[in-house]
C-alpha cells in the first residue's frame, strides 16, 4: 500500500508562477521518495542518492568507488557496453552518474511510453552492472587523464592543498578521483566491492517530478533497487576540520596565481545558519555588489571574479572562497582578502542586509525551472534533512534574519586570525607561514 502525504510549496515569486505539490511517498517494499505529480509533458526525472559517496573508499583503495561509477553504464547483465547504449538510445531515455566526496547520484530522464522498460535497463545498470575488462581499462584511462590534467591545473591544486590542509588523513583530504597509483592499481574485486559498499538500500534518497502517480512510482521503486544490498560499508566519522591562519604557497608556474582561501564553516542545522548564509552573501557570494567583488574587481580590477561559500559536507563544515590574480598583485589582493574578512567579523548595514535579502529571496525561485532541476533540489533537500516545505518556507528564513542577527553570526563564526590561505603559482612578496 502508497503512503503519503501533500505538501503545496509556493516557491514561485509571482502570482502568475505556479505552486509545486510535493508529496512524501512510501513505496510498499518501503522505500521513501518525495513526488512532484506533472502530467503536463509525457516524462518524468527521477533522481537518486546513495550518501557516502568517494568516502567510502576502502584503505588504499582511493579511487574505488569513482571508478566504478564511471562503470556503471559500460554494460549490464547480457549486454556489454555498445549495446546497453544502443538500448538507452533506442527508448530516448537518459542516464548520468556522478561520484562526490558524500554521494552516489543517479539521474534519469524517461518517457511515460515506454517508462517500464527503461527503468528496467536503470535496474540493471544499478544492479548487475558487468564491468567487463575491456571497459574497466578505457574508463581508468579516461580517469588517469583527469587526474594527469589535474596536476597542470593550478585550481585543482590550490582545492588538493586546501583539502589536505583542512582534513588530514580523512577521506575529504584527499581527491575522490583518487592518486595516478592507486587507480592502476585497482582491480574488477575492488570495484565490485565498492559496488556493493556504496549502492545500497538504508542509504538511498528519491525524488520524481513529472508523468507518474504515487502508486506508480513505488512500484517502479521497490522493483528498481530491491535486488540491491540492504546495508553498505561504514559511513566515516566526522571530519574535525585543522586549519590554521597563515599562507600556504605551491610554486607553479603560471601567469594567474590561484588564491584559494577558507576557514572552519556552520552546521546546516545551526540556529545561525540562515544569518550565516545571509552575510556570506554580503561578503563574497553571487552578486557583483559583494564587498570582496567590489573591493578586488571593481575599484582595483585584480580579478576577473571572486565568491565565498557555506560548504557543508556530511562530515564537517567550511566557508571557502577562491580568486584568481596576476602574481605581481598577489600581496596585494590577499590584504585586501584579510582586511575585508577583519571588518566582516563587525557585522553589515542595513543596506546591505536589505541588498542581499532582496538577490536571495528574488533568485530562488529561478532555480526550480524543470523537471530535472527540481527533482535535483528536492533529493538534496532530503539528505540535509530538511522539512519537505521547506522550499515554501525558506525565503520567509532569509526576510526573517536582523542585523543583529548578522552581526551575532559575524562575531561568532568570521575568523580573521583562523583565514588559511592557499596561493597556488609564483606570486611575488608573499611569504609562506605556517
Amino acid at each position: 500500500m502508497i503512503r503519503k502525504m501533500a505538501v503545496v510549496l509556493a516557491v514561485l515569486a509571482s502570482p502568475a508562477m505556479a505552486e509545486i505539490k510535493v508529496q512524501e511517498v512510501t513505496s510498499p517494499g518501503g522505500i521513501k521518495a518525495w513526488l512532484v505529480e506533472d502530467h503536463g509533458i509525457p516524462f518524468t526525472a527521477l533522481e537518486l542518492r546513495f550518501r557516502g559517496g568517494t568516502s567510502l573508499d576502502a584503505p588504499g583503495k582511493r579511487g574505488a568507488v569513482n571508478l566504478m561509477t564511471g562503470l556503471i553504464e559500460e554494460g549490464a547483465a547480457e549486454m556489454n557496453a555498445q549495446k546497453f547504449a544502443e538500448s538507452r538510445d533506442a527508448l530516448a531515455a537518459e542516464f548520468k552518474f556522478d561520484a562526490s566526496a558524500d554521494a552516489v547520484s543517479v539521474s534519469a530522464r524517461m518517457l511515460t511510453q515506454n517508462r517500464a522498460q527503461a527503468a528496467e535497463l536503470l535496474r540493471l545498470a544499478l544492479t548487475q552492472p558487468r564491468f567487463d575488462a575491456d571497459a574497466v581499462e578505457r574508463v581508468r584511462g579516461q580517469v588517469l587523464s583527469i587526474l594527469r590534467a589535474n596536476a597542470k591545473d593550478p585550481g585543482a591544486l590550490a582545492g588538493e592543498t586546501f583539502d589536505k590542509l583542512a582534513f588530514g588523513d580523512h577521506p575529504y583530504g584527499t581527491s575522490g578521483n583518487g592518486t595516478i597509483d592507486s587507480v592502476t592499481a585497482l582491480t574488477r574485486e575492488d570495484i565490485l566491492a565498492a559496488h556493493q559498499g556504496a549502492l545500497t538500500r538504508d542509504r538511498v534518497y528519491v525524488a520524481a517530478v513529472g508523468d507518474i502517480t504515487p502508486e506508480d512510482l513505488g512500484a517502479l521503486l521497490d522493483h528498481l533497487l530491491a535486488d540491491l544490498p540492504e546495508t553498505g560499508a561504514p559511513l566515516p566519522g566526522p571530519a574535525p576540520v585543522g586549519l590554521t591562519g597563515g599562507i600556504t604557497v605551491t610554486d607553479f608556474p603560471t601567469p594567474q596565481a590561484v588564491v584559494m582561501f577558507g576557514q572552519q564553516g556552520i552546521e546546516r542545522d545551526d540556529p545561525d545558519y540562515f544569518a550565516a548564509f545571509v552575510l556570506n552573501e554580503i561578503l563574497g557570494g553571487d552578486r557583483f555588489g559583494s564587498r570582496l567583488m567590489t573591493e578586488l574587481r571593481e575599484k582595483r580590477g585584480l580579478t576577473y571574479g571572486v565568491g565565498t561559500y557555506l560548504a557543508d559536507y556530511d562530515q564537517a563544515d567550511l566557508m571557502l572562497g577562491q580568486f584568481a590574480t596576476d602574481n605581481r598583485t598577489v600581496g596585494e589582493a590577499v590584504d585586501i582578502l584579510r582586511a575585508e574578512w577583519a571588518k566582516a567579523a563587525q557585522g553589515v548595514t542595513e543596506a546591505e542586509l536589505a541588498a542581499a535579502k532582496t538577490y536571495l529571496t528574488g533568485a530562488y525561485p529561478l532555480r526550480f525551472d524543470g523537471n530535472g532541476p527540481i527533482a535535483n533540489i528536492l533529493v538534496g533537500m532530503q539528505m540535509v534533512g530538511l522539512p519537505v516545505d521547506y522550499s515554501a518556507t525558506r525565503n520567509a528564513r532569509i526576510e526573517a534574519v536582523t542585523l543583529d542577527d548578522v552581526k551575532r553570526v559575524a562575531a561568532r563564526l568570521i575568523q580573521p586570525d583562523g583565514l588559511r590561505i592557499v596561493v597556488v603559482g609564483q606570486p611575488q612578496g608573499l611569504p609562506d607561514t605556517p
